[in-house]
């Protein structure tokens, strides 16, 4: 018996261990089918957009609050010192304000905050700061104001008033001057709601979400009486219960479906683009040529996405 002989066989084992060395050394991968092609890429097209959500939320997103108010700051201030600020619901040509006009300037020096009050509370409005609910007055006017703000996404300008106390003062400058406010009350879900305001008086109602960031378990509101006589504003142009339930506490919106719709089915094929030219191309030439597709198209989507969150997150 030869030396040859007298060495086992390897078992199966090795031997496809030996035929998987061997196809990685010159041998391409097997073909995938048409069903695994699909689910790689929907798996691909999930990661992109599980992935830049989150930095949407956490990162671009305070990026974007923090450029769109310091636009909205400029433009206010200029407004303010020409004496063209909105003091009502409508512009001086008679339309509707649009929604994220500027309409406020905000200060709490408690918490350290500093805001420009845009017109409109949907999430989208939320985007770049605080917003005014618009079926109520405008600060320092006859009336209660709410004001909705965010909790955690976006710059989280609101993340902090549950920190407010009884005493606290709160400032707010618009078109008919700079108002003081003194903190009465802040309450959770199922806390007394304090008296109406008085007559002829002005009330400011502050609201974000409560809970863990960007797991929102509830609301949180401030309020606090006008320190000092209201002013008379017009009428308002919205009611209570004409207002869209995207402005309402915790709404969505969903306006633009047709656009996440959109950009969802584009992140898809550019998903089966990266499965098919990764076997194609290999790896490297794969991600430099999809990589900075699909951070741009995951983020178009993970706008969409972010208009269809609660808008006090």
């Amino acid at each position: 018996m030869t030396v040859i002989d007298a060495v086992p066989a390897p078992a199966p084992s090795d031997q496809a261990r030996a035929r998987r060395f061997r196809r990685g050394a010159g041998e391409p991968p097997p073909e995938l089918g048409p069903r695994l092609r699909l689910v790689r890429a929907v798996l691909v097209a999930l990661l992109m957009l599980c992935a830049m959500m989150l930095l949407q939320l956490v990162v671009i997103g305070s990026r974007q609050h923090s450029a769109a108010q310091q636009r909205q700051f400029d433009r206010f201030r200029v407004q303010l010192a020409t004496g063209t600020a909105p003091i009502g619901p409508t512009d001086a040509d008679g339309h509707e304000l649009s929604v994220g006009t500027p309409v406020a300037y905000l200060t709490i020096p408690k918490i350290g905050l500093h805001e420009v009050v845009g017109e409109g509370t949907t999430s989208s409005a939320l985007f770049n700061g605080p917003g005014h609910r618009r079926d109520t007055p405008l600060p320092g006017q006859v009336g209660s104001c709410a004001i909705y703000g965010r909790q955690s996404a976006f710059g989280g300008p609101f993340g902090r008033i549950d920190e407010l106390k009884r005493g606290d003062m709160i400032t707010v400058s618009t078109g008919q001057g700079t108002f003081a406010f003194k903190v009465i009350d802040v309450r959770h879900e199922g806390d007394a709601v304090p008296p109406g305001v008085a007559a002829n008086a002005g009330r400011l109602l502050l609201a974000t979400a409560s809970g863990l960031p960007f797991v929102p378990s509830g609301v949180v509101r401030v309020d606090a009486d006008l320190d000092g006589p209201a002013v008379i504003g017009p009428a308002r142009v919205r009611s209570a219960s004409g207002l869209p339930t995207a402005e309402r506490v915790m709404g969505s919106d969903p306006g633009t479906l047709w656009a996440l719709a959109l950009w969802l089915q584009v992140l898809l094929g550019v998903s089966l683009g990266v499965v098919w030219a990764w076997h194609r191309w290999g790896r490297a030439q794969t991600w430099v040529v999809f990589l900075p597709v699909l951070l741009l198209v995951g983020l178009f989507a993970s706008g969409e996405v972010a208009r269809l969150l609660p808008n006090l997150m």
